[in-house]
């Protein structure tokens, strides 16, 4: 296979509630937070790439595809629509397959919180002035034993709300067809921004909005020639994206 062009997609993820990916809890002091946020080694919380990507291949393999990676199965009734579908997730997102036109065409670089957002939470202004922890909130939640009707508190932690991250996103051009899969990719955005990312999505945590998108590309003879990035479009969020702009 041989490279076309990369496309690159920038921008900020910003929550819209709060949000708890897991991280590790070898830290927890007793009565403290029962449940932490995945965070750097500065003790900064981000968003993983890998929960990022995860998720979408997941609400794109329940929208296209018959069966999931989680068997590996192809269902026997499997119709020919379903089985292009599951293809083209492969060629996007990845396979263990040896073919050489799977090669996975979508990097998701892990998404970190925003230098504003950062100073306006280490210093408690803005947005982030009643904000309890350093960069994080803590939210009481109750499992209740269906049998006795008791209750059972813990706490966990979030990042809250209007918190932004800088997300960037890496697409390879092998084949010309795979402008198609750069459709499939923003539809993917999409359904994540109408689903949730990270734990508790059923309770209302971590809704998302991709925000201030600007999409750039370099070709291979760019390349060659050490030349930068042209810019195709800027400032826009995931639903005001047309394909069309793109070619």
């Amino acid at each position: 296979m041989q490279l076309i062009k990369k496309i690159f997609i920038n921008g900020k993820i910003r929550l819209l509630s709060g949000m708890h990916i897991g991280g590790s809890s070898s830290a927890l002091d007793i009565g403290g937070i029962d449940s932490n946020v995945i965070k750097d080694a500065n003790g900064v919380p981000y968003i993983p790439g890998s929960s990022i990507k995860g998720k979408m291949r997941n609400l794109m393999e329940m929208k296209y595809s018959k069966y999931t990676q989680r068997t590996g199965k192809v269902d026997s009734g499997m119709d020919k629509n379903a089985e292009d579908g599951n293809r083209d997730i492969q060629k996007l997102f990845g396979s263990v397959a040896k073919e050489a036109d799977l090669k996975a065409r979508l990097i998701i670089r892990d998404a970190y919180l925003n230098e504003e957002i950062l100073e306006e939470m280490k210093n408690k202004t803005g947005k982030f002035e009643k904000l309890e922890l350093d960069y994080t909130e803590g939210k009481w939640e109750n499992t209740v034993d269906r049998l006795t009707s008791s209750a059972i508190p813990r706490q966990l932690e979030r990042v809250p709300a209007e918190s932004e991250f800088d997300f960037s996103f890496v697409f390879t051009f092998y084949e010309n067809s795979d402008n198609e899969l750069l459709k499939m990719l923003l539809e993917g955005m999409q359904l994540l921004e109408d689903d949730y990312i990270g734990g508790s999505g059923t309770r209302g945590y971590g809704r998302i909005a991709f925000e201030n998108i600007t999409i750039s590309e370099k070709s291979a003879d760019d390349y060659k020639e050490h030349k930068n990035k042209k810019n195709i479009l800027e400032g826009k969020k995931i639903d005001e994206i047309n394909i069309s702009e793109l070619k």
